[in-house]
């Protein structure tokens, strides 16, 4: 018998569109989807970010939903 385990779900990863700092000093990323601008400045440092790809855990950002049907 199992007493109190918990059931656990798998954790879905998927290919994620990302923008990295591009300062070497900075470790900042933010997924497309949340960013506010075409083409973000690092919130942390200020540098410029550029586009990469992560597997990453599916979320979904229900504010860039809703501002898309507006």
């Amino acid at each position: 018998m199992a007493f109190g385990r918990k059931f656990e779900e798998e954790v879905v990863k998927v290919e994620t569109k990302v923008w990295e700092c591009s300062s070497d000093e900075c470790k900042c990323w933010l997924r497309d989807n949340f960013k506010s601008t075409e083409i973000p400045a690092c919130p942390l440092c200020n540098s410029e970010m550029v586009e990469a790809t992560r597997e990453l855990q599916a979320l979904t950002n229900h504010s860039a939903i809703n501002k898309a049907t507006s």
